[in-house]
């Protein structure tokens, strides 16, 4: 039988299934809630790894478009301790295998690699049910509906297609980031800039930490750590940008002011992303006509695999379909691998939150670095 596959959400695993379906000659529609690609950004750098994330990019055969976006410099780590003495750098010398990239300039290539109208903009999910038979009617609240044979979530962690096979919800981590952005940084910030070097910064301590990664343009983009209650961050009114960053820098009284330049010198509002998983055995018995990708599937605290996942959830998936002449045959072949690798990476990011931030913060990231980046 023809196959056809109906995706919800154009992020990054939705965009890469597509990709691949078509590389294999499979039709697919994608909807998408934002009205159009450049709705909101995109977010900041990705480093995508060799055993995941670029794995898919060849077979979705965008990986010479994908060497294109890499920014050079961008594999610098760096670790700093509170007073902004440097406790470990290593340089990015091109054998790193995780090039940084944008984020919104990968999702760009991609959906350049679909024909027009695979996506449909404006098109957010207001309810999912089941019609039998493996079939899915899918309602949108712009009034219209689609009736999908092979029906694929990867509408991110609040996902209207997981409940349909689980009924997991994602529940709040214990940990937060605040998302700030310095421009003109080399100008305007130039000894922030000078200590977040050329790709990435940590300053660590137990339950807290600033983070930081140099992007294209002379912008820094930094992430703010603090293990708070949900009620903590309830308090503080981010749209308030003043407030907000007195708030949030007030948690890193004493540390160096090119660090707390970060937040309290920040050109954006700040913005609050609270960090939610699923359980990281997280796993669906075989619903006919419907399966999951990316965050949809296995939400978890973010370690720099989400992405990369998510894209191979799609490439692997895609492949499965192409593959396979029976559809639930090619789904259960696609979910008992991705049960086993996702469980394992939130296992993984778990630990490495305690790495980070746990009580042996700075030292056991050093212990971490030394352990498994080359000399």
């Amino acid at each position: 039988m023809q196959k056809s596959v109906t995706i919800i959400g154009a992020g990054l695993g939705g965009l890469m299934l597509a990709r691949v379906l078509r590389v294999h000659g499979i039709t697919s529609t994608i909807y998408e809630a934002e009205a159009s690609p450049t709705a909101r950004g995109q977010g900041g750098m990705l480093d995508i790894h060799e055993e995941n994330g670029q794995r898919a990019l060849k077979d979705a055969g965008l990986f010479d478009e994908f060497t294109k976006l890499v920014h050079p410099g961008g594999q610098q780590s760096r670790v700093l301790d509170m007073q902004g003495k440097v406790l470990f750098d290593h340089p990015d010398d091109g054998t790193g295998g995780r090039p940084e990239v944008p984020r919104g300039e990968l999702r760009r290539i991609l959906i350049e690699s679909l024909p027009d109208g695979a996506i449909r903009w404006d098109h957010k999910v207001t309810s999912v049910s089941a019609l039998g038979s493996g079939q899915h009617l899918v309602k949108f609240a712009n009034g219209t509906t689609a009736a999908a044979d092979l029906l694929v979530g990867a509408d991110g962690a609040w996902s209207k297609v997981r409940p349909l096979i689980s009924s997991a919800k994602p529940a709040y981590s214990g940990i937060s980031f605040i998302e700030t952005y310095l421009h003109d940084a080399d100008a305007n910030h130039k000894p922030t800039a000078d200590a977040v070097g050329g790709g990435s910064l940590f300053a660590v301590a137990p339950g807290k930490g600033i983070q930081a990664h140099r992007e294209p343009g002379q912008v820094l983009h930094a992430y703010i750590a603090l293990k708070r209650l949900e009620e903590w961050f309830e308090r503080i009114d981010f749209s308030d940008r003043a407030a907000a960053c007195a708030a949030i820098a007030a948690e890193f009284d004493g540390w160096a002011p090119e660090l707390t330049a970060l937040i309290a010198s920040a050109d954006t509002v700040p913005v609050l992303r609270m960090l939610h998983t699923l359980p990281a055995d997280h796993r669906w018995d075989r619903v006919p006509g419907v399966t999951l990708v990316g965050d949809a599937a296995h939400l978890m605290i973010p370690s720099g695999e989400g992405a990369n996942l998510a894209m191979y959830d799609g490439a692997e998936l895609g492949k499965a379909i192409a593959h396979e002449d029976d559809i639930e045959t090619a789904l259960s072949v696609y979910e008992r691998e991705l049960f086993a690798r996702s469980a394992a990476a939130a296992v993984d990011a778990t630990g490495m939150m305690d790495v980070l931030f746990g009580s042996d913060a700075p030292q056991s990231l050093l212990d971490f670095f030394r352990a498994n980046v080359p000399s």
